[in-house]
C-alpha cells in the first residue's frame, strides 16, 4: 500500500499507527542487512510517538523516515554522513521546519536513511556508514544522494521518505530504484532555520505514487520565517491535480547528451517509449530542448556554487565539532572542493553567481517560448556497479568526474530553480527501472503533476516491485 492508502486505514479505525509502525520496522529488520538502507535507528521513540496523541495530519500515523543530510529533528541524532559527527553522536536541539511538518502531518518518523557525505555525489557509499545496495540489483547503487530514502521506499520498508535534491539527488535514485521523484520549484518548501533558500538545493521525498508526492506536497509546502524566494502559491491543492485533464501539451524531447556525452542506449530507449506514450495520451511530442543545456561551460558554473557549499560544511563542522577534521575525517573530493572554495575572493563568488543567474535566465526562456514540458532521460547509465564511484586519494576530483557522466541532466534545473519529476514508468528488458524526467516552468508543479498521474495510470507500475 501507498502511504495515502495506509493513512485511510488508520482514518477508518483499521489499523493503528502501532500496527503500521511494527510491519514497518519488522521489514526493516529483516530486508536492512542486505542493503544498509536505515543508518540511524530510534524505533522506541518512534513507539512512543505512534502510541501517544498524534496531529490529525494526511498521514496520520504512517512510518516515515527522514535522510541523514541537515534534517534536524529534535532530540535525535544526526550524523550528514560524516565520520567525524558520526563518532561525536551529535543531538539535534531543534526540528528543521520542514521535519516539523512533517510531524504535523501525522508521521511516525522511526530513523534516518543513508547518503554520500554532503549528499556530493550521486551514489550512496559514505565512509562513514558504509555503501546502500540497491533491492533490484544489490551488486548496483540505488543512486544518490537519497539512495538510503530510495532503498527503503523501494524494498518495502516505508511507503515513501523524506528526501533531498541539490543536484539530481532526488529524481536519479528515484530512476535507479523504480519510484516517483519529484523536484520541487526553488523557494516551493522552506529550507529554514539553517540554511538559505536561494541555493541549489530542495527537498521533499521519493514515493511509490503520484499521489503521495503530491499529498505531502501539500502537507509541506510553504515558506519559512525569514525566506527570501518564495514560490508562487498553487491555485489548488496538488493533491486535486492527480487525475486532472493536462490538455494537449507541446512537450520537447531531448534523448541525447546535450554537449555530446555518452547515453546508453537503453536509457535511450526508455525516453523514446516514454515519448510515445506521452503521444498516445494525446501530446505533441517533438525533438527540442533549450540551447542554454548545449553549454559548455555549465559544469564550471554549477561547479562553483557547489565547492562553496561544500566549504560552507567543512566549516560549520569544525565550528560544531570545536577543532578542525583531520585528513580522514572528511572525504576527500569534498575536501578538494572545499579547498577551493576557500580560494575564492568575494569578487570571484559573486562573478559565479551572476554566471549561474544568466544561465538560470537563458534556460528558463525556453518554456516562454510555447513549451509546457521538456523530456529527458533522468540519467544517462543504467545504475551503476557499487565501487564506480567511489574516493581516491590520489586524484580526489575522479569521483566528481565519473558522476558528471552519469548525470548530465539533472543538475541545471537545479541551477534554474525548475521543477522536475522523474516519472518510473520504463524498465530495462532485465527488468531494471530506468526513469524519465520532465521538466516543467517555474512554479509548475501542478502541470507535472498532472502528465505524471495521467502516465501513471496509461502505464502502471506500482505492481512492480523487488524480490525481497
Amino acid at each position: 500500500m501507498d502511504a495515502t492508502a495506509q493513512a485511510a486505514l488508520v482514518a477508518k479505525g483499521e489499523v493503528s499507527p502501532g500496527e503500521l509502525l511494527e510491519a514497518a520496522i519488522e521489514r526493516i529488520e529483516r530486508l536492512d542487512p542486505a542493503l544498509n538502507a536505515v543508518v540511524i535507528r530510534w524505533f522506541d521513540h518512534a513507539r512512543q510517538t505512534a502510541a501517544g496523541d498524534l496531529p490529525d495530519g494526511p498521514f496520520r500515523g504512517v512510518p516515515f523516515l527522514i535522510k541523514d543530510l541537515f534534517a534536524a529533528y529534535a532530540g535525535q541524532r544526526i550524523s550528514n554522513d560524516n565520520v567525524a559527527l558520526k563518532n561525536a553522536d551529535i543531538i539535534s536541539e531543534t526540528d528543521t521546519t520542514l521535519v516539523s511538518r512533517f510531524r504535523a502531518a501525522g508521521l511516525v518518523i522511526a530513523g534516518r536513511t543513508n547518503s554520500p557525505e554532503l549528499g556530493s555525489v550521486p551514489t550512496t557509499e559514505p565512509l562513514a556508514w558504509g555503501p546502500t545496495h540497491n533491492p533490484w540489483d544489490t551488486t548496483r547503487t540505488p543512486g544518490g544522494s537519497s539512495g538510503g530514502a530510495a532503498a527503503a521506499v523501494a524494498s518495502g520498508m516505508v511507503p515513501f521518505a523524506h528526501a533531498s535534491d541539490g543536484g539530481g539527488s532526488i529524481r536519479i535514485p528515484a530512476s535507479c530504484c523504480g519510484l516517483v521523484g519529484l523536484k520541487p520549484s526553488q523557494g516551493r518548501i522552506t529550507l529554514a532555520p539553517f540554511r538559505e533558500e536561494s541555493g541549489l538545493s530542495v527537498e521533499l521525498c521519493v514515493s511509490r505514487s503520484v499521489r503521495d508526492t503530491a499529498g505531502l506536497l501539500d502537507a509541506v509546502r510553504g515558506p519559512g520565517i525569514g525566506d527570501s524566494v518564495i514560490a508562487p502559491a498553487p491555485d489548488r491543492p496538488y493533491i486535486e491535480e492527480v487525475g486532472a485533464d493536462p490538455g494537449q501539451l507541446r512537450i520537447g524531447l531531448l534523448d541525447h547528451h546535450p554537449q555530446g556525452g555518452h547515453v546508453d542506449p537503453e536509457c535511450v530507449a526508455a525516453v523514446r517509449s516514454a515519448a510515445a506514450l506521452l503521444e498516445s495520451l494525446g501530446h505533441h511530442v517533438e525533438p527540442a530542448w533549450p540551447q542554454a543545456l548545449e553549454d559548455s561551460s555549465f559544469a564550471s558554473k554549477f561547479g562553483a556554487l557547489w565547492s562553496a557549499n561544500m566549504g560552507v560544511s567543512l566549516q560549520r563542522f569544525e565550528d560544531l565539532l570545536g577543532r578542525p577534521l583531520g585528513d580522514d575525517e572528511f572525504e576527500p573530493m569534498n575536501r578538494v572542493q572545499a579547498e577551493f572554495a576557500r580560494s575564492f575572493s568575494s569578487v570571484d563568488y559573486a562573478l559565479a553567481l551572476s554566471a549561474v543567474a544568466q544561465f538560470r535566465r537563458a534556460l528558463q526562456s525556453w518554456w516562454f517560448e510555447g513549451w509546457d514540458l521538456l523530456l529527458t532521460p533522468t540519467v544517462a547509465e543504467l545504475p551503476l556497479p557499487l565501487g564506480t564511484i567511489v574516493n581516491n586519494r590520489e586524484n580526489p576530483m575522479e569521483a566528481m568526474v565519473r558522476s558528471g557522466r552519469f548525470v548530465p541532466f539533472t543538475p541545471p534545473f537545479n541551477t534554474s530553480g525548475q521543477p522536475a519529476i522523474n516519472v518510473p514508468t520504463e524498465a530495462t528488458a532485465a527488468g531494471l527501472p530506468v526513469g524519465v524526467q520532465l521538466v516543467a516552468a517555474y512554479g509548475r508543479e501542478d502541470v507535472l503533476l498532472r502528465v505524471a498521474s495521467q502516465m501513471e495510470v496509461a502505464r502502471p507500475w506500482a505492481g512492480r516491485t523487488p524480490t525481497p
